[in-house]
């Protein structure tokens, strides 16, 4: 790229924010300047390509010996996008104004994906007795896809990390959970006809609106009887429709209407014992609605699913991560899907965490910032994290 070498978190986090890495697009001139960056220190790296988009990369390097477990940051590379929301700057375009410094990615989390890099090139200097690694992913917000291709590139790591920090916007607080994510489909099949003739035909979009009903059901059960999971915002299991498509003209009855839905689940409950919940709700409600015979249920595919977190507030890893941050920062539970459920299922043994710069109230939205000095708070703790491995 020709430019000069950043020296401070915030000047790489601004190059970060300026080069454009949607999810779904490429994200390699992005891995090209942090290849650059620690490749000033002398760190190698290995880049880990989509196997159908070399354009598309994940990223891992490590400092300090091996044969040892030490500690891995994580972080994706990607950025939802910005169409239609009302940016009062260029997104990608990093602004800096009232202690803040606005742009896309900015806290969701290019912040500390930029501190983790500059944590990499000091520790090279340092006299490390454990390694500190960094794990770089894409197309993380559509589902945590990318990192499935470099766990499986890291699948023979011996010895596996003991913590693993995902460094999602937390506002430095240390995140111990979050609950598992399922996305379906479901395709609800009808029998085209005129719509002066409807009765005679089974409507796909009946039969969606009979699925969504049932979700509604199962979610008032989950509600009031669900298991609980204290520390989340919403404490109890979730369903949820997020797209319905289906029909062609209103005079023809549909005969194929596509239902998108997801399952939030905690610990203690199991996506699939749900879906099989809202089935059965659902064949209930056709009935009750007086279907056709011949009508069927939702065919319904899992699209994607990754696992949920929890640890122990008095969990080692817990009291190790705290050790590095001010004494009065607080544990919480995040309402968002992590990488580190992954991780967690990979390694049994590592522990995994998160906790990183900026909030997730700003992020995906217009205008998404991250205070500077929450970006100076994880330069702090990553330093502290050098030092306990030079111990």
């Amino acid at each position: 790229m020709n430019l000069p070498l950043p020296t401070t978190s915030l000047d790489l986090l601004r190059e970060l924010i300026a080069i454009p890495s949607v999810s779904r697009q490429p994200n390699s001139a992005l891995m090209d300047r942090v290849q650059e960056v620690l490749e000033s220190a002398g760190i190698a790296s290995l880049r880990v390509p989509d196997p159908a988009d070399p354009s598309r990369c994940n990223l891992f390097a490590s400092v300090g010996p091996a044969g040892v477990p030490g500690i891995m940051l994580s972080g994706h590379t990607d950025v939802v996008p910005t169409d239609g929301q009302p940016w009062t700057s260029p997104p990608f375009e990093p602004v800096e104004r009232d202690g803040r410094l606005y742009g896309r990615g900015a806290a969701d989390m290019k912040g500390f994906v930029a501190c983790a890099v500059m944590a990499l090139v000091r520790a090279a200097g340092q006299p490390l007795e454990r390694p500190l690694q960094i794990a770089l992913s894409f197309d993380e917000e559509i589902g945590c896809v990318g990192v499935r291709h470099l766990l499986r590139a890291l699948d023979d790591m011996d010895p596996p990390p003991m913590l693993c920090v995902v460094g999602e916007p937390t506002l430095m607080k240390i995140g111990t959970g979050h609950k598992g994510k399922a996305a379906y489909r479901a395709l609800c099949c009808g029998q085209a006809g005129h719509s002066g003739l409807a009765p005679r035909f089974i409507n796909a979009i009946h039969t969606a609106a009979d699925l969504v009903a049932a979700l509604r059901d199962v979610q008032h059960d989950l509600a009031e009887h669900g298991a609980r999971e204290d520390g989340y915002a919403i404490p109890y299991s979730t369903v949820h429709a997020g797209t319905i498509h289906g029909g062609t003209a209103l005079n023809i009855v549909p005969d194929a209407c596509e239902v998108n839905f997801e399952v939030r689940n905690v610990a203690a409950d199991a996506p699939a014992e749900i879906l099989a919940r809202v089935l059965d709700r659902t064949r209930a409600r056709m009935r009750e609605a007086h279907a056709l015979p011949e009508a069927q249920a939702p065919a319904v595919e899992l699209v994607n699913a990754y696992p949920g977190l929890s640890v122990p507030d008095d969990a080692p890893a817990v009291r190790l991560l705290a050790s590095m941050l001010p004494p009065d920062t607080a544990l919480t539970k995040v309402a968002f899907g992590t990488e580190g459920g992954l991780f967690r299922q990979q390694w049994q043994q590592t522990a995994v965490l998160v906790c990183g710069p900026g909030s997730i109230e700003v992020a995906h939205k217009a205008d998404e910032y991250v205070e500077i000095a929450q970006i100076a708070a994880c330069d702090a703790m990553m330093a502290r994290l050098t030092e306990h491995l030079c111990a």
